[in-house]
């Protein structure tokens, strides 16, 4: 993708790095895989503010994006590169040879025209979605299930991918975007290729004002607040507040949040920091 850098014509223009769109194909979304998406401007049932920084925002309607990639074995074309206010990456319009569409979330480099297709048939080709054990090693995939059937779980977001790194009996390896070596069952299916929009960490809103047209307020640090707020509030001038906490006052730093013992943590085999799991 390429970002575009503004001018500083204006106080909000000064900081400003947007993106430049330049996949984008058309600014019309299809009508029939569009639904209502509502808002809560994060109020409760009785009109009162349950969620902090939340509030306003421009009108939003939900793409369908088909995750599953379950009409195996039909060719479909790339009818069109769209962006999606939902989520940071692309998504790509399909026209299925049958006559139906649906959205997929776009892997880089997918281009209008192109020719993809999903099932135990499909080749390794970028777009193409199958089973992981079908797939060579060093493949790599964004938009992975983690149970055969599901839906992909793993990897959506911009730029976000993981690569196949073994296969074992029921298991494939995968390295996470995160760093992390972690077991899935090779019967799972994945989509290949990296998502798209992977610049989309060094945009620059330039005002808070645009963050506001997401629907974000803005954010009040703890340490600005007073102690009764805040455990990082109160203290005489410009204190730092200590420790960084949140408003409950669980540690930011250092704090191990993951549930010891868990389920899944047969299926980690290296966590991010390089530490080995014990067996």
């Amino acid at each position: 993708m390429a970002l575009k850098k503004y001018k500083p014509i204006t106080a909000g223009t000064r900081w400003r790095i947007g993106n430049a769109y330049a996949e984008i194909t058309t600014n019309e979304p299809e009508k029939s895989l569009l639904e209502v998406k509502g808002r809560t401007g994060g109020r409760n049932f009785q009109g009162r503010r349950s969620m902090r920084y939340i509030g306003g925002g421009h009108k939003k309607a939900y793409r369908i994006i088909d995750f599953k990639r379950d009409k195996h074995d039909v060719p479909a074309k790339v009818a069109s590169i769209e962006y999606d206010p939902n989520r940071t990456t692309f998504i790509a319009l399909l026209n299925y040879v049958d006559g139906e569409k649906r959205y997929i979330l776009a892997p880089q480099g997918l281009t209008v025209g192109m020719t993809v297709v999903s099932g135990n048939t499909a080749t390794p080709d970028l777009g193409n979605a199958l089973q992981l054990k079908n797939m060579p090693l060093g493949t790599v995939v964004h938009n992975i299930e983690m149970q055969p059937g599901q839906g992909g779980k793993i990897a959506r977001s911009a730029g976000a991918s993981a690569q196949l790194s073994n296969k074992e009996e029921k298991y494939a390896v995968l390295k996470m975007p995160s760093g992390e070596l972690r077991k899935v069952l090779i019967n799972c299916f994945a989509t290949v290729g990296s998502a798209s929009n992977s610049d989309h960490q060094l945009q620059s809103m330039g005002k808070a004002g645009r963050n506001v047209w997401k629907g974000i307020r803005p954010r009040v640090r703890g340490v600005a607040m007073n102690p009764v707020d805040h455990p990082m509030g109160g203290g005489e001038g410009r204190a730092s507040g200590g420790q960084p906490r949140s408003r409950t006052g669980m540690y930011s730093r250092g704090l191990k949040t993951r549930t010891k013992g868990k389920g899944s943590d047969k299926l980690i085999i290296q966590r991010s920091n390089g530490k080995k799991l014990a067996k």
